[in-house]
């Protein structure tokens, strides 16, 4: 079974962007200090709708310029409460229900102490069931950018969808982009093994961790440089310290990060990518987009949870 939201926009002049990935419930706790084990530890905890896919999305749409759409997969028993979250953020979803797993779950524990470090508890549920059935070349009408979430390289059902969905863009002459998404779980699937999946990719977005972990290298310039002899563009993220744009093996930029306070860093990356996206979209080049990027960053690490304010 799929839904398919409303849409909120048309196609721009470059097209849509398509994101494929995860949409995901978050259970976020705020605690301070250290969790005290074997017992109490007091926390603010809310329930808000996350997913690195589809907060890319939605930090994509909040940016504007051109129409978002997003294909992921969700239990029966939050599908309708994740597509309207999804359609009040300007996102056009297209949402399998899966008939057996439910939605995923990311418990997310935040110290609320001065970095707001978080450290994630995740059980992916369907959302890591996509599979090549639920791919489309239709999908990609209209489409000017394809993103891939790098959770799906994690299934193998999910891994089977990125494989049909490159094939697909690449015979259509459709920019791909993916961000590595997960230190933690890319060292269980091997890096030489991620690099082989990620072929055919224009655009990679790693953290400074994974960027790192992926190149064998401990210092995130070195890393992005050499992760770009086999990426054409490579936009480190680097938090704090704003991103690095890498191209042909050399770091070409150094754009700064935006000061800010943060309450939770849960999503920053994504709203970095989803607006570093929707300006590519919209014409700029990848050091105004990285810009964009860095001040979206900002404000989502001033707010609980991964999504944009004042719309979902």
């Amino acid at each position: 079974m799929t839904t398919d939201g409303p849409g909120a926009a048309t196609p721009g002049p470059g097209g849509a962007l398509l994101v494929v990935g995860d949409v995901i419930t978050d259970v976020v706790a705020r605690h301070r200090g250290p969790l005290a084990a074997g017992t109490d530890t007091a926390a603010a905890i809310r329930t808000v709708p996350g997913g690195a896919g589809a907060n890319v999305a939605c930090w994509a749409a909040y940016r504007g310029g051109a129409e978002v759409r997003l294909l992921g997969r969700v239990g029966a028993e939050a599908a309708a409460w994740h597509e309207r979250e999804l359609a009040a953020c300007g996102v056009r979803p297209r949402l399998v229900v899966d008939p057996e797993a439910p939605t995923g779950t990311v418990i997310c524990l935040v110290d609320a102490g001065e970095g707001a470090e978080r450290t994630l508890l995740t059980d992916s549920g369907a959302s890591l069931r996509l599979a090549p059935d639920d791919w489309s070349e239709a999908l990609l009408d209209g489409v000017g950018r394809l993103h891939l979430s790098g959770y799906l390289l994690f299934s193998e059902s999910s891994r089977a969808l990125v494989a049909a969905a490159l094939e697909s863009a690449r015979a259509r002459g459709v920019p791909v982009s993916l961000d590595p998404a997960s230190a933690g779980f890319l060292k269980g699937l091997g890096v030489d093994r991620f690099l082989a999946l990620i072929e055919g990719v224009d655009v990679l977005l790693p953290s400074r961790d994974e960027a790192c972990l992926l190149t064998g290298l401990s210092d995130a310039a070195d890393a992005a440089a050499e992760l770009s002899r086999q990426v054409p563009l490579v936009v480190a993220k680097q938090g704090a310290e704003g991103a690095l744009i890498a191209r042909s093996g050399a770091v070409h930029a150094h754009v700064p990060a935006v000061p800010a306070t943060p309450r939770d860093t849960t999503g920053a990356g994504d709203a970095f990518t989803g607006t570093f996206l929707a300006a590519l979209l919209a014409g700029a080049g990848p050091e105004e987009a990285a810009a964009q990027g860095c001040r979206a960053g900002a404000l989502a690490v001033e707010r609980v949870g991964g999504r944009p304010p004042g719309l979902g």
